[in-house]
């Protein structure tokens, strides 16, 4: 099945994919068929999953920020019935190293204790060394770090407070930043490395290049283990071969996980099949 499509044409519609482009539209600049697309999604994306997996290991990270974006399955949370399996909200737990960019781990499930400490010890699996974190107020964070990381952490939280905006009928606007206050949870966290800054630049980046997260759309995931494919192919994709702006190499590069740069072929050729 892998072996099917011509080399050209997955390297072309995995790189559309990786970009942000829906499928329909991959199946119109291809020609290719929206099914066989979704199954090279699928296949590529778990690959890039168990690519991170075989590779982030002993990461040399000293500043992490660690943030969640959420998403959906099929229906919105207030629509889901008793009967729906595996619909409704869903969150991606994001973990951002300050200095490479680099993403080490990155955990996709329901906002809650359970996943929050899978994600944490995930994370604490990977890195080499003590690490300062930064995450926002979420009441799981504390337990779930303290129990992954041990003595070996300096914990800060950013605390922000939105105020919401009078809003004109008809028009999405967010509510806007009110307050941001730093605060110590346990060790000694260096204040003015207690930012999100990066892993939220991050969820912009992800709703522009995973067209499933991007809102008021139609493109929304029906099934779980699609959605869990096409984060596993953009984290893949922005570690291994998109080159970042500042650095002027990919995260992957800068923190010594490969010391080549990637192509999309590259990552094609590792990861399917």
């Amino acid at each position: 099945m892998a072996n099917i499509l011509p080399m050209e044409k997955k390297i072309q519609a995995i790189g559309a994919l990786a970009e942000g482009v829906s499928i329909r539209s991959v199946e119109r600049m291809t020609g290719v068929h929206r099914d066989t697309i979704m199954r090279l999604g699928i296949r590529v994306g778990n690959g890039c999953t168990a690519l991170m997996d075989e590779t982030m290991h002993d990461l040399p990270c000293q500043r992490l920020q660690l943030d969640e974006i959420w998403g959906f399955i099929g229906k919105k949370q207030a629509n889901v019935k008793p009967e729906d399996s595996n619909l409704g909200d869903v969150w991606t737990f994001v973990a951002l190293d300050a200095d490479t960019k680099l993403v080490p781990s990155f955990h996709v499930g329901k906002r809650d204790a359970y996943n929050t400490l899978c994600f944490v010890e995930d994370l604490a699996s990977r890195l080499a060394g003590r690490v300062q974190i930064t995450t926002d107020a979420m009441n799981a964070y504390a337990g779930a770090l303290e129990r992954g990381f041990g003595c070996l952490l300096d914990y800060g939280q950013l605390i922000k407070t939105y105020r919401a905006t009078e809003l004109v009928p008809g028009r999405y606007s967010p509510p806007s930043l009110y307050s941001a206050e730093k605060g110590v949870v346990f060790g000694n966290p260096d204040p003015q490395y207690i930012s999100t800054s990066f892993v939220e630049s991050q969820n912009l980046t992800m709703r522009m290049h995973i067209r499933r997260l991007t809102r008021l759309t139609n493109a929304f995931s029906k099934k779980l283990e699609n959605f869990k494919a096409a984060i596993g192919l953009h984290f893949g994709y922005y570690n291994f071969v998109k080159m970042h702006k500042t650095l002027r190499t990919t995260p992957a590069m800068a923190a010594g996980v490969t010391n080549t740069l990637w192509t999309v072929a590259d990552l094609v050729r590792k990861t399917d099949g």
